[in-house]
């Protein structure tokens, strides 16, 4: 997006320092800023200010920074406070893309699948719309949205944002920025519910995205999950379901599944029928991909051209990605994150793997009653047959390891296959990484 430095201060009601000039797009991070971006300055656990100079080696255009802390080596637009300053300008800027006045701006959410679904959607708009935009990896918070969108192609004809949720009013504040005219929930879990008092909280913050729908929106919803169901007289735009289940408008069902977890499964909508492969594996992701064709329907694809288009997301490290180590191990890496049902999911995921199979599981954080959801977790586990080595928590009911005793464990056992997955507080990407190197 092009964006003048005298329109940011005019819009955030701040001050220029140094000549004006023109961006394309915004970084917040130095290390990845492309040239001819401008540079917010965001203080968080880092102060971006320490990082001005290295921004502007890298062919920063101008920067956004916080009152008193312009520099003379590079324009600045002072401002009372970077992330704030963000928020104003994707709020302004939005109205400009083609994506708002075609009422293709999508919003996700749900406690699980949300950056796949992003994925699924994103390669599904992009066989519509050659203008469409999403981000790369999980940029869904009060920095990653409004990036996200001061990112988009001034000609961006459709605009897919991920939104999470840490508390209340988080959704809430993303949408009013956004303004989606299409939000998908996925699934309401246990993610997060430490934080907003159990699964209803959950359901609540989730619901604040439909709730920010026009009535001309389409809230695009899991018929398969009872909690969004239950719930959906509280939405006032028109609804398209998908699932498995009888009378959903898109509805799924699988054909075959490979070794690996892949499914090939079958698309009914309107009484038409399409089949293909979900490029990443596990029945949980039919689920995410049906939730992909009901946006591309609902901005008005046909049901061939968005179950074609499914093949070609992209995959992201460190969910629910196969890998072999230099040895032959196969490792199902899903180690970016985990809850309740994300990891019953991965399960499943590894039990259609032959011989013997191991899943090191790290701790899950910020779930209401952990130790019941974990031992949960070990109990289906064992049920499927799986061995589980924990990984630095004592919480699935087996002695807890270091990563170094896990990989120990994992080459004598010697197993077929094994998954890696844990909350990012666990890091369990440390054990994909060993076992990698043999």
């Amino acid at each position: 997006m092009r964006i003048e430095a005298s329109n940011v201060a005019r819009i955030t009601s701040g001050r220029l320092v140094g000549a004006d000039c023109v961006a394309h797009g915004i970084a917040f991070d130095s290390r990845v800023l492309i040239s001819g971006q401008a540079f917010a300055a965001i203080v968080a656990d880092a102060d971006g200010h320490d990082y001005l100079e290295h921004a502007h080696r890298a062919g920063a255009t101008f920067a956004i920074v916080h009152r008193g802390r312009a520099v003379d080596f590079i324009p600045c637009v002072e401002v009372d406070d970077t992330l704030a300053a963000l928020a104003l300008l994707a709020t302004e800027l939005v109205a400009n893309l083609p994506a708002f006045a075609s009422k293709r701006i999508i919003g996700i959410t749900g406690s699980a699948g949300k950056t796949s679904t992003k994925d699924l959607v994103a390669a599904v708009l992009e066989a519509g719309f050659s203008h469409s935009h999403a981000p790369v990896g999980s940029f869904n918070n009060d920095i990653g949205v409004p990036i996200t969108i001061l990112n988009a192609p001034d000609d961006c004809d459709a605009l897919v944002l991920e939104m999470g949720m840490r508390g209340f009013g988080e959704i809430e504040r993303l949408c009013s920025i956004a303004q989606p005219s299409i939000g998908v929930l996925t699934n309401i879990g246990d993610a997060h519910g430490e934080r907003v008092g159990g699964r209803e909280g959950v359901a609540r913050a989730k619901f604040e995205l439909l709730g920010s729908l026009p009535e001309d929106g389409v809230a695009v919803l899991n018929g398969d999950d009872e909690e969004i169901t239950k719930r959906r007289s509280n939405v006032y735009s028109s609804i398209s379901t998908y699932g498995s289940s009888v009378g959903a408008d898109i509805r799924w069902s699988v054909l075959n599944t490979d070794s690996e977890g892949h499914i090939t499964a079958s698309f009914v909508y309107d009484g038409e029928t399409a089949s293909g492969t979900v490029p990443f594996p596990g029945e949980h992701m039919v689920a995410n991909a049906a939730a992909a064709v009901a946006v591309g329907i609902a901005c008005g694809m046909t049901l061939e051209t968005c179950v074609s288009a499914l093949g070609r997301a992209s995959k992201q490290p460190g969910r629910m990605m196969w890998r072999t180590s230099v040895n032959g191990l196969r490792i199902l890496d899903d180690s970016y994150n985990a809850n309740t049902l994300s990891m019953m999911a991965a399960l499943h995921v590894i039990a259609h793997s032959d011989g013997h199979r191991i899943a090191v599981l790290g701790a899950m954080a910020e779930i209401p009653d952990a130790e019941a959801s974990h031992q949960l977790v070990a109990d289906i586990a064992r049920d499927l047959g799986i061995t589980v080595l924990a990984c630095e928590t004592d919480l699935y009911g087996v002695p807890s390891m270091t990563v170094e005793e896990v990989v120990v464990q994992v080459k004598q056992q010697r197993p077929n296959a094994v998954l890696v997955k844990g909350s990012r507080v666990a890091a369990t990407e440390r054990v994909v990484e060993a076992l990698l190197i043999g």
